[in-house]
């Protein structure tokens, strides 16, 4: 296992490699976590390795099981610059997912506290940036920056999310971190939204001004 990790490492090396040699001094990985639940923010991060010799399996966040990542991330914060952005749900109700990821991502970059030389963000597309930035569709399973950046953003939300679900105990927040899962789902059609549940989002935006949602969810939200 030990040697999968190493060789999976040096795959990643090898694209964050090719920008160095292009000249790139420092490298930001920006990526993302939570644009998809129905609850909660979406999380953005970006990280600049200061030294890459790391002891633990460094891999796409989704890849990896959450005490591997929280293992990772505290290795990440010793050997990087991190900076996070956190754009709350009613932001993300107002302006719209793809735009809330985009001001997240704006948001961590700035709070890096480092000007890198080159951002690259997972993904197709990026925040406006006064940098020279590249956009690497899967780039979290391609690049050793935008993976340690992904695991940056999961570890930061998923434990936002465990302290909403002592505030909300009746959705299962700190098991489906605010994915839609049939837990979930019983969940809202129970005791219908709380605060942090984005109402743009189906199915709640099936959901009138009193409470009722089309297609039986008929509760009243809860603040």
């Amino acid at each position: 296992m030990k040697r999968k990790a190493e060789e999976r490492k040096e795959a990643l090396l090898l694209h964050d490699r090719s920008f160095f040699e292009r000249g790139f001094g420092t490298l930001a990985g920006v990526d993302e976590a939570g644009r998809g639940p129905l609850a909660g923010p979406v999380v953005a991060s970006a990280v600049i390795v200061r030294d890459f010799s790391f002891q633990c399996p460094i891999d796409d966040s989704k890849k990896m099981t959450a005490r591997l990542r929280a293992a990772a991330y505290e290795e990440i914060r010793e050997k990087s610059w991190v900076g996070v952005g956190v754009v709350d749900h009613e932001t993300i109700d107002r302006v719209n997912i793809y735009q809330a990821t985009l001001m997240a991502m704006e948001e961590a970059i700035k709070n890096l506290g480092e000007t890198p030389d080159a951002v690259l963000v997972d993904g197709g597309h990026g925040p406006d940036l006064p940098f020279v930035w590249f956009p690497i569709v899967n780039g979290d399973a391609l690049s050793f920056s935008i993976a340690c950046a992904s695991i940056a953003a999961k570890v930061t939300r998923d434990r936002m999310m465990e302290q909403y679900d002592a505030l909300y105990p009746e959705y299962g927040f700190k098991r489906h971190k605010g994915y839609g899962t049939s837990e979930h789902m019983r969940a809202l059609k129970k005791h219908g939204p709380c605060r942090i549940h984005r109402r743009s989002f189906e199915p709640l935006k099936g959901m009138s001004s009193t409470g009722v949602m089309d297609g039986g969810y008929g509760t009243p939200f809860n603040h």
